[in-house]
């Protein structure tokens, strides 16, 4: 089976309601919860962690948290992939762009990219390209990303992509059936932004890390257009932890603990 489709199964086995939407009265998940696996769907373990952070540690770490399974992306990739060879049952790898540089800001201007992405894409079983982050229209390389975009589809594999609104918009201008993730489900988009984004276009993914404290506010209630937004697309949205500083490994749990925090209320 599709590694992406064993992420969506176990990620529906926390989201998914088992009633229809109008039956959002049905008694809430409360603590049972906790007896649910995760699916990590933002996950990295990128070369500044590998001191700190063994392997072992990490998928440690999923055990203690109860994680199941994560999708990966590392800058380098090798993170990604050695991870893999250790848990290859638990590890989706989704290749990274930077190829260990930091290229937040300029990757899409590296004439290297594309061969980068072709040859580790040949030697290793990639379900994703990404995460990689579009920032503005500078970044829009309309040659590069019609070739990412190639890459993807021959391969039925997603794209990750870090951004604001109107990149995914652009995306879809090139290619309406690509397939793409939606990192954090834009991070800092107002939630009204991505209930109109996901409405737009049905087959859009999205993860929600860093999101936490947005869907739960503080009280411990739901905020209601995110609490639409979960009900009505819940069988595209997955959870993440974004571990992309060595602080955030050590914080580890307490991040997975917060996603089961406001996934407790839903049905």
């Amino acid at each position: 089976m599709n590694k992406l489709i064993r992420l969506m199964i176990l990620t529906l086995m926390v989201l998914m309601p088992r009633f229809t939407f109008a039956d959002v009265e049905h008694t809430p998940i409360g603590d049972a919860v906790n007896e649910l696996p995760i699916f990590d769907a933002h996950m990295h373990y990128s070369k500044s962690a590998w001191g700190a952070h063994s392997v072992e540690d990490v998928i440690g770490y999923m055990d203690n948290s109860g994680v199941a399974m994560a999708l990966v992306s590392s800058n380098p990739d090798e993170g990604t992939i050695q991870l893999w060879e250790l848990a290859p049952n638990r590890i989706v790898p989704a290749l990274n762009p930077y190829q260990g540089n930091d290229r937040f800001f300029n990757w899409t201007n590296d004439t290297t990219t594309e061969d980068y992405l072709e040859d580790r894409l040949e030697q290793y079983p990639h379900e994703g390209i990404g995460e990689f982050h579009i920032f503005s229209s500078h970044m829009w390389n309309e040659a590069l990303f019609i070739d990412i975009v190639k890459m993807a589809k021959e391969r039925d594999i997603y794209l990750h992509v870090h951004s604001g609104v109107e990149p995914i918009r652009w995306l879809y201008d090139l290619d309406p059936d690509v397939k793409i993730i939606w990192a954090h489900a834009g991070l800092d988009v107002p939630a009204e932004k991505v209930y109109e984004l996901m409405s737009e276009f049905p087959k859009l993914l999205a993860d929600t890390s860093m999101r936490e404290s947005s869907i739960l506010v503080f009280g411990g209630g739901l905020d209601p257009t995110w609490e639409t937004i979960i009900l009505e697309f819940h069988d595209r949205l997955m959870v993440g932890s974004d571990t992309w500083n060595n602080g955030l490994w050590t914080d580890y749990e307490r991040i997975i603990a917060s996603n089961r925090a406001w996934l407790k209320h839903f049905p």
